[in-house]
């Protein structure tokens, strides 16, 4: 266990310096790292008091995926929400693919009477005229169209395929699409770049895309890029992790994600990730989020593809964000938190599985097995970069849509 960061000698040397500036920004970020500092020192103390097995030191629970409770939280958010969660019912799209994917995650096939149930009512959120709401008898959305096609291909069953009206997605997507490029959410809402990802993600997965669907959208999203190096919302907004995710997979969906400044993205997606915790921030000067454990990790393999960017080595410190996710970011009864001393949810449960995969799964060209901190139980199944699927359900719905006949336009 001696290659473990969060017990190497140098850490505290890692601090966040002030250099005396103090701000609600910098006290912020100084709680923060007293509380991981509070959880990577009593890690460190329970792991030199632990009897050696053999040659081999034991390894804390600690640092161990709760798998069983992981499933138990999961299960039971997939049929019974607290009172908390009213304020998603614009969302449950959202709550089938968060906690559906974070199974598929964890290798835990969704149950047949599940699955189906899901299927059914994902049906009842398509709209007459193509997309999904965020629940039956809404506007359709871009996002919970997003969720709602992807936990189809996750179910992946004839009958989940089947509730996808290939033409009418087509229509609606084509009405969100707007002369620059960019798209709206819903009819009458707000442009940024999420609109351009959704939209080519699930044009992709089901066989949709076309010239006119996407005219100018790559060039539109190229103009998000910032002096940073990673991507905001709408053009001259501040670089943010989710957004930069959504350009860069945007881009390489379309075939064109040389456009941008590859360079410049990968510099400042790296910087992101936090000395001290290990783990990522959404933007420059913010708090360390679990969330981007996905948002942000997830755009290096997506640079790594390409040729001159596949390196031996991964780009960033996978075994500090798998450290930072595994000792400070895991619920003792299962499901994962943003960081130490906030509430669990099935958002922050499904990037943190999703980061932690490809912080396992994707660690540079000469890794010959995954990279696992902890016990080989802590493997997870790998995720697809670009749509955050599991590899398997990526590669099993778009064989599936590709043999279907092409939507007339």
């Amino acid at each position: 266990m001696d290659n473990l960061r969060c017990v190497n000698s140098e850490r505290n040397s890692w601090l966040f310096d002030a250099e005396h500036v103090w701000t609600s920004t910098t006290m912020d970020q100084i709680e923060v790292e007293e509380s991981v500092q509070d959880i990577y020192d009593a890690f460190q103390e329970k792991l030199l008091s632990e009897p050696a097995e053999g040659d081999l030191q034991r390894i804390p629970e600690e640092l161990l995926l709760k798998r069983k409770a992981l499933e138990s939280f999961l299960m039971k958010g997939s049929t019974n929400l607290p009172g908390s969660y009213c304020c998603l019912d614009a969302s449950r799209p959202w709550l089938c693919y968060w906690i559906v994917h974070s199974l598929e995650l964890l290798g835990i096939e969704v149950p047949a009477s599940l699955g189906s149930r899901m299927v059914k009512f994902l049906g009842k959120c398509q709209s007459e005229t193509g997309g999904f709401g965020g629940g039956p008898m809404q506007l359709p959305h871009l996002a919970p169209t997003y969720a709602a096609i992807s936990t189809l291909c996750i179910i992946g069953t004839e009958e989940a395929y089947a509730v996808i009206d290939r033409h009418k997605l087509y229509n609606f997507l084509l009405q969100m699409h707007q002369s620059d490029g960019s798209f709206i959410m819903h009819e009458g809402g707000e442009i940024d770049i999420r609109g351009c990802y959704l939209a080519a993600d699930v044009a992709r997965l089901v066989n949709i895309v076309s010239e006119e669907l996407f005219e100018n959208t790559a060039q539109w999203i190229v103009r998000c890029q910032t002096y940073e190096g990673g991507f905001g919302g709408v053009p001259g907004m501040e670089a943010h992790g989710g957004y930069a995710f959504c350009g860069v997979a945007a881009l390489t969906l379309l075939g064109h994600e040389r456009l941008c400044d590859v360079d410049a993205l990968l510099r400042w997606t790296v910087n992101r990730q936090m000395q001290f915790e290990g783990g990522f921030q959404g933007r420059t000067n913010k708090l360390v989020d679990s969330c981007y454990s996905f948002w942000q990790s997830a755009i290096i393999p997506v640079i790594s593809s390409m040729t001159e960017y596949n390196t031996p080595k991964s780009l960033f410190h996978s075994g500090a964000l798998q450290e930072y996710l595994l000792l400070c970011c895991q619920h003792p009864y299962g499901g994962f938190i943003d960081k130490p001393d906030k509430h669990r949810d099935y958002y922050h449960t499904c990037y943190s599985l999703s980061g932690l995969s490809i912080s396992q799964n994707f660690t540079g060209s000469s890794a010959t097995k995954p990279h696992i901190i902890g016990k080989s139980d802590n493997l997870v199944i790998p995720v697809h970069p670009v749509y955050n699927l599991g590899i398997k359900s990526a590669i099993r719905a778009t064989d599936y849509f590709q043999k279907l006949p092409s939507v007339k336009t």
